[in-house]
């Protein structure tokens, strides 16, 4: 079931059932985002109320076979509410749709108006104060999202540091296409892996693209399928890839911020207090680890399982990556 005419059908049996018989569903549309799952827009209306909502489903609504690092939408939807209790600006759910029903497996949550768009968020003038915000913004984020107890989470994979050396070299091997400047790094991140923080909740892709960004600032906190239990040093670095700056490259912090702002932010929320030394080893890895993954694009490209343009254009960056680890490894004591 995927026609919009069935997934209105389904959506206003919902909508009758918790807002009450009256409730019509209106402007059912899908959105181009989401590469995983598909996402669809839509208001309620019942009597003199109304909500604009978001409906987050699998392909379908059908269970499908995930990579072992993706956690379910039921999972997800589970997350939102937790993050939202730790004072984290997530959208609220309000509703989980289980495999079978007649939504299939989907989640439905408040739609949260903003821009997700990394370059407009760091070019156009509608968001000029919130650029002013963001860093802040995202170490109160990350501090809160890190805070969530563990008890009572559903099940997540756990992935420390040398859980993601050994995952992304075999997968690197498997090319057995050597890179000189991946070999470097390979090889620096064992010989100098720093002892594990305290394992937190790890959102895992926090970044520009998964953030909603509106004229104040931070709106909201998406797509949480890689959220895993790891070393909270993992999501501050990760947002500090040079590969999510879009081309701000003075900007450490995601194109918009410094890096000390935000480890004053995260430490003023509540977070461990950092220096930006200590996310260095762990910007490297996120630098490394996404230069794999563009391997594993044009790999999919190249033999015909996913042909799309978009695949072979990330592809080619693998090449933007190793120079961002030159850069890296040139910088190393500058933030001692």
């Amino acid at each position: 079931m995927g026609t919009v005419t069935d997934i209105e059908k389904a959506l206003t049996d919902w909508a009758s059932e918790h807002y009450g018989a009256g409730a019509a569903i209106t402007g059912v549309r899908r959105l181009s985002g989401g590469a995983s799952q598909e996402t669809w827009a839509f208001e309620v209306e019942a009597g003199d109320k109304g909500e604009a909502l978001i409906l987050r489903r699998a392909p379908g609504g059908i269970s499908a076979p995930r990579a072992s690092e993706a956690v379910t939408l039921a999972t997800e939807a589970a997350l939102l509410g937790a993050t939202g209790k730790a004072g984290v600006r997530v959208p609220g759910v309000r509703h989980v749709s289980a495999p079978g029903s007649a939504l299939g497996e989907a989640f439905i949550m408040k739609r949260i108006e903003g821009e997700t768009l990394g370059r407009k968020i760091l070019r156009d003038a509608e968001y000029e104060i919130a650029r002013t915000r963001l860093t802040r913004h995202c170490g109160e984020a990350l501090a809160g999202i890190h805070s969530v107890p563990l008890q009572g989470l559903p099940g997540l994979p756990t992935s420390l540091g040398r859980n993601q050396i050994d995952k992304y070299e075999a997968v690197y091997r498997e090319f057995d296409l050597p890179r000189p400047v991946f070999e470097l790094a390979f090889a620096w991140l064992k010989a100098n892996a720093p002892e594990p923080a305290p394992p937190v909740l790890v959102h895992g892709d926090f970044r520009l693209g998964n953030l909603i960004v509106d004229a104040n600032g931070l709106g909201a906190v998406l797509d949480w399928e890689l959220a895993h239990i790891g070393d909270p040093r993992e999501d501050i670095a990760w947002l500090c890839v040079n590969s999510w700056r879009f081309g701000q490259t003075e900007n450490r912090v995601g194109g918009f911020g410094q890096l000390d702002e935000l480890l004053d932010a995260y430490a003023a929320a509540g977070g461990a207090r950092y220096r930006p030394a200590d996310i260095d080893w762990w910007e490297i890895m996120g630098s490394l680890k996404w230069g794999v993954m563009c391997m594993t694009m044009y790999g999919a490209f190249k033999t015909g399982a996913d042909p799309s343009v978009e695949r072979a254009a990330i592809g080619r960056r693998v090449s933007e990556n190793e120079i961002d680890l030159i850069n890296l490894f040139e910088g190393l004591g500058r933030h001692a």
